[in-house]
């Protein structure tokens, strides 16, 4: 099987051993990272080489920033949105073997109507474009990352109380639904899964323990990779470690023969 995952690691310095212990178990064939929060001059890049992998990398200190780890050597990188003017670093895509890959850490937004709101999304709007466009010469594409985004009122632990807030809503699940239309499928909810299956948990009020949760973290394959996929799973195990991110990873499993 090809196994691709997805862990938004808020903060490769502090995580690192995290993302090293996870490579040695699960030995993916792809992890996209998010929030690296380090600049490209000091990550550890030699650190995960001597784990076996290649790595690519697009970093600014204290804040985003998005790498790509793969057995294979990822090729034809691009690290910016077109006519996106953007010093921000939420994007890495790459070819890596069959497949296209892109990175994505989602803005945020901050709450319902404010400048971050619309920034988001702006560049959401952006990002459709992009997507657009590389669909027309990559039909094995794997989007991918940190959404900022529940697509449903299911990836929410308590709907009602996140009713019109930030992350969920209409405009921004519309932006999501946008994408998918493209030609894409949240390879999660290819498969029964578990109620309240979170990928996020807040730091604050025992989140994690009491599952108040989002779904934030996707996946998402174009058609021509539906039929090969045969799993997708939240892997819960690092959220559960002394110091981890809030994220925890996504793992979904594909057929050998592409």
């Amino acid at each position: 099987m090809i196994k691709i995952a997805t862990w938004n690691v808020n903060s490769i310095k502090v995580r690192l051993p995290h993302v090293l212990d996870w490579l040695e178990r699960q030995r993916p064939d792809i992890l996209a990272l998010q929030e690296i929060k380090i600049p490209n001059d000091r990550f550890p890049k030699a650190k995960i080489e001597a784990a076996g992998y290649n790595v690519i990398y697009s970093g600014q200190k204290t804040y985003n920033g998005v790498a790509l780890i793969s057995k294979k050597t990822p090729k034809d990188i691009i690290t910016d949105l077109p006519k996106m003017n953007d010093p921000q670093r939420r994007v890495l895509v790459a070819t890596i073997d069959n497949f296209r890959v892109l990175n994505l850490y989602v803005p945020n937004g901050e709450a319902v109507g404010a400048d971050k709101y619309f920034y988001k999304l702006e560049w959401l709007e952006k990002l459709l474009l992009f997507v657009k466009q590389q669909l027309k010469n990559h039909s094995k594409f794997i989007v991918l990352g940190d959404f900022n985004i529940a697509p449903e009122d299911r990836d929410v632990y308590d709907p009602s109380l996140w009713e019109g807030r930030i992350l969920v809503s209409e405009p921004e699940r519309e932006a999501l639904k946008k994408l998918l239309k493209l030609g894409f499928h949240d390879a999660f909810r290819l498969f029964d899964q578990p109620e309240k299956n979170f990928s996020f948990w807040d730091y604050r009020l025992n989140a994690f323990r009491r599952n108040m949760g989002l779904r934030l973290d996707l996946i998402l394959i174009s058609n021509a990779l539906v039929k090969h996929c045969k799993r997708c799973i939240i892997d819960k195990i690092p959220r559960g470690l002394e110091r981890p991110s809030d994220h925890t990873p996504v793992i979904i499993y594909l057929e050998d023969a592409l």
